[in-house]
């Protein structure tokens, strides 16, 4: 086999292959074996028709025909792997030369297909980047306090009129028209809480118990979702959170603290843990956003519009122009994203290790509320789980870049990320939110084989079907296999 590459843009090549006929020779007979176990020929077992018979029947070309689609992929991928270039999506073919059915010869075929561009990544450790000072507001703390307050608060009936913040019980009657539409009754609820019906919080302020109020308001179910609809509350009670007195006893009740100065002191390092972690958010994205004003990372047209469509599908807008519009940027920038992250991951040799795609799937799965082995049995089920390492690896390697790029405060101090990207071991238990949603955008399809679970995207675009027989390649995503959604 011969094959040549010939660079079209940044984003896209086309191999041009020769296969000599000899070459053929083992799909020929695969074919004639597949062809054979298709028709009935009088005379013959089926599967046991001999290729001579076959040749009369239906003709050679018929079996060249077969042959030549199941030589093409492997062919083809041996064209990407002899090659520098990482396919991306679905490639196109163009067959302008097939062996002659009477006189053989050789097959001559072309193959276009986007590809991961090769990008120039700057010394990690030049990147420079500034974040907001650490702010840590003394009311946080009684904010933290209170609501620990509240935790251990008891409910106790009033004799006034409702107010922001009570819990009451009420009942609620919905009508239109004068024909009753439901009926609720001992329904609990905490005004303010604006979760239930539009109008409610306003109509249960100022009511008694025993107390009645009517308003109007669109229904929020039933077969009559959303038409105005006359609803009265009945108020059975009206009760308020009385919260314990702040003190050493309450301290002892709600902590392991003796005092509340202790507990307080434990409150106050919290608020700084948290807002230490929303600095170092901060810096995660403004590490990225430098990296992608430092490197040009052109996208291929075609890619971007085959997530833009995926994700109009999903929602059933194929049709809303204007949402095609406001998604195109975030499209085009997540795919940005995700191609810098890849080439920085290779160039960086970062690998992922079992049990760090084993915890990120556990957090997935937590995320939607399911049992890890479900979800895990869903992802394998749906050939995502390459998608998922390409997402382990993504963030991998943006932790990488954090760790290695200078990040100071708006006072010029240095800001110490180790604890956020998990310290010396090149991101090794990377914090699962310190990185969320760095990458996100596109979770369309599988871009890799799924065997480099410690150097995955190494074989990306392996299991392309050029002869496009293989459907779930034209959803590939962007740099291997990814993410990873």
């Amino acid at each position: 086999m011969k094959s040549d590459v010939e660079t079209l843009n940044p984003t896209r090549v086309k191999f041009t292959v020769e296969v000599g006929y000899d070459e053929l020779k083992p799909s020929l007979d695969k074919a004639y074996k597949t062809i054979g176990g298709q028709v009935q020929v009088p005379g013959f077992r089926q599967g046991k028709v001999p290729p001579r018979v076959i040749d009369q029947r239906f003709g050679r070309a018929v079996v060249l025909e077969e042959a030549v689609n199941d030589a093409l992929p492997k062919f083809y991928q041996q064209a990407v792997e002899a090659s520098d270039f990482l396919p991306l999506g679905q490639p196109t073919v163009d067959v302008s030369q097939a062996p002659d059915p009477a006189k053989g010869g050789d097959l001559k075929f072309s193959v276009e297909v986007d590809v991961r561009p090769t990008l120039e990544l700057p010394d990690l450790s030049t990147v420079t980047v500034t974040v907001e000072d650490l702010d840590v507001p003394a009311e946080e703390v009684e904010t933290r306090l209170t609501a620990l307050r509240e935790r251990f608060g008891t409910l106790v009936g009033v004799d006034r009129p409702a107010a922001d913040g009570d819990f009451v019980s009420i009942d609620l009657h919905a009508e239109i028209d004068g024909e009753e539409i439901e009926t609720a009754k001992g329904i609990s609820y905490r005004i303010g809480q604006g979760n239930m019906i539009e109008g409610l919080d306003e109509a249960l302020t100022g009511v008694s118990a025993e107390g009645t109020a009517t308003f109007t308001a669109p229904l929020a179910g039933g077969d009559r979702k959303g038409e105005d609809a006359s609803i009265t509350v009945t108020v059975q009670s009206v009760k308020e959170r009385q919260l314990p007195e702040a003190d050493d006893d309450f301290a002892q009740l709600a902590s392991e603290f003796d005092t509340l100065e202790e507990l307080k002191a434990d409150l106050l390092k919290q608020v700084e843990q948290s807002k230490k972690f929303e600095q170092g958010l901060q810096a995660r994205d403004k590490v990225l956003e430098k990296l992608l004003e430092l490197v040009e990372v052109p996208v291929p047209a075609s890619l971007v519009e085959a997530e833009i469509h995926a994700h109009l599908e999903r929602e059933n807008r194929l049709e809303d122009a204007e949402h095609r519009a406001e998604i195109q940027e975030s499209t085009e920038q997540a795919i940005r994203s995700q191609l810098l992250l890849d080439a920085l991951a290779e160039r960086e040799e970062i690998g992922v290790e079992q049990g760090e795609l084993i915890e990120y799937l556990v957090g997935q799965s937590q995320q939607y509320g399911m049992d890890p082995n479900q979800f895990v049995q869903m992802v394998d089920g749906a050939g995502q789980v390459p998608a998922m390492v390409s997402e382990v690896r993504r963030r991998k390697a943006l932790a990488v870049a954090m760790e290695q790029a200078t990040v100071t405060d708006a006072s010029g101090n240095p800001v110490d990320l180790e604890e956020l990207v998990g310290g010396e071991d090149g991101a090794e238990g990377t914090d699962e939110d310190a990185t969320e949603g760095a990458t996100e955008g596109t979770d369309e399809g599988t871009q890799g084989t799924g065997e480099a679970v410690e150097n995955p995207g190494s074989e990306a675009g392996a299991t392309v079907d050029p002869t496009g027989e293989d459907e779930a390649a034209a959803a590939q995503e962007v740099g291997q296999d990814p993410s990873k959604g």
